[in-house]
């Protein structure tokens, strides 16, 4: 999530009310600008003035996706991710390579080696039933044999896979099915995966599984070789509050795609719009906290798309049809989560733009924004 991501950002509503918009305003784009500086990381903020957090001893690094309209390939973004001083560099997809060949690989893991930085690898959806699912590679099982090749050759402990989107909640059989067909997939790599010491991890994806779904999937094919991608983003999507998310996934999480999430009430339900880091309603110092007791040795990875959000209409009774089991525990933790709220403005591109230009401006300056976050806020990353 190639990373090809099916979802989709939500249209902007029509004229001048954006109580339920789903991006960022013009000026709070250039407010990004001015927050990433020019000289990322050696430009000052008012931030950098205040005491210094505790360093947490945890790795960071950023998600490809994160920069996805620049389409740089893999020896790029790895310059790129040491000129932000950078621990960890996560490829999520399989075409950001310009080759497979193991001559390639190696000389990309040499590079990566070369300039301090560990490579974690990924790829798209690899359960049969799933609309979702990547046909680039051959059958499910050729697919993620491949991944795991190349994660071995790049000296990545993991490979990143999911199921597929909130689609899959509302086949017939529901979640389970889905579920269960992933499960065989995973079980018929397993061999591989142990012989190339890495543990498969599987994402709480767009909407497709709550966090203690993925648990059930991870014990139901074998934790000794599957563990969790934990991403904070999508656990808005499934009605959880990602301090929940990160209760139940964290003991199980071998990677992450972290973002922050504004959630505000509206009508039906709530509204759900993915931003930088600190623009939304996480807590993260509680957050990295919990992190840091829960799986101090997993990287902190950046996966920012603040351009894209949804509605998640709860109030209306078609909603959950999708969700037969309700945990009304956990759903009362989103529901506060959500008061917290307030609403952020739309993603426009501004009248005489090029959108392709300006998607490429501002994912960057995002980017640089959550890493000066959480480096001078959270105390995240090994380097200085």
């Amino acid at each position: 999530m190639q990373h090809t991501d099916p979802i989709r950002p939500a249209s902007p509503p029509p004229g001048p009310d954006t109580s339920s918009a789903t991006v960022l305003s013009r000026r709070r784009f250039v407010r990004t600008l001015a927050l990433a500086g020019a000289a990322l990381p050696g430009a000052l903020t008012s931030r950098s003035q205040e005491a210094a957090p505790k360093k947490l001893g945890i790795k960071l690094g950023f998600d490809n996706f994160s920069v996805r309209g620049l389409g740089w390939k893999a020896g790029q973004l790895l310059e790129y991710a040491a000129s932000l001083k950078l621990d960890t560099m996560f490829f999520s997809d399989l075409k950001a390579y310009e080759s497979h060949d193991e001559a390639y690989l190696k000389d990309l893991r040499k590079k990566a080696t070369d300039l301090g930085l560990d490579i974690q690898v990924g790829t798209f959806s690899i359960c049969p039933t799933s609309r979702s699912l990547t046909k680039d590679y051959g059958t499910p099982e050729e697919h993620l044999t491949l991944a795991i090749r190349i994660a071995k050759t790049l000296g990545s402990s993991v490979v990143r896979c999911v199921l597929g989107s909130g689609e899959d909640r509302r086949v017939e059989g529901g979640i389970e099915r889905p579920i269960a067909e992933t499960v065989k997939v995973l079980k018929s790599v397993r061999s591989r995966a142990m012989d190339a010491e890495l543990k498969i991890g599987v994402e709480n994806h767009a909407g497709d599984m709550q966090a203690w779904e993925l648990v059930n999937l991870i014990e139901a094919a074998g934790k000794e070789f599957v563990g969790a991608t934990m991403d904070s983003g999508n656990a808005a999507w499934t009605i959880e509050d990602p301090l929940v998310n990160l209760e139940i996934l964290g003991p199980y999480a071998v990677a992450t795609g972290i973002r922050d999430t504004a959630v505000w009430e509206i009508p039906d339900g709530v509204q759900a719009h993915w931003t930088g880091m600190g623009e939304g309603n996480t807590d993260w110092k509680v957050y990295v906290d919990r992190y840091a007791a829960l799986c101090p040795k997993t990287p902190f990875v950046l996966e920012i798309i603040s351009e894209w959000g949804r509605p998640l209409s709860y109030l209306k009774d078609d909603f959950w049809k999708a969700y037969p089991i309700a945990r009304a525990h956990e759903f009362a933790r989103f529901v506060a989560f959500a008061k917290r709220g307030k609403p952020c403005q739309p993603y426009q591109v501004p009248a005489g733009k090029d959108k392709r230009e300006y998607d490429k401006e501002f994912q960057k300056a995002d980017l640089e924004k959550s890493v000066r976050y959480c480096k001078e806020v959270l105390g995240l990353g090994l380097k200085t």
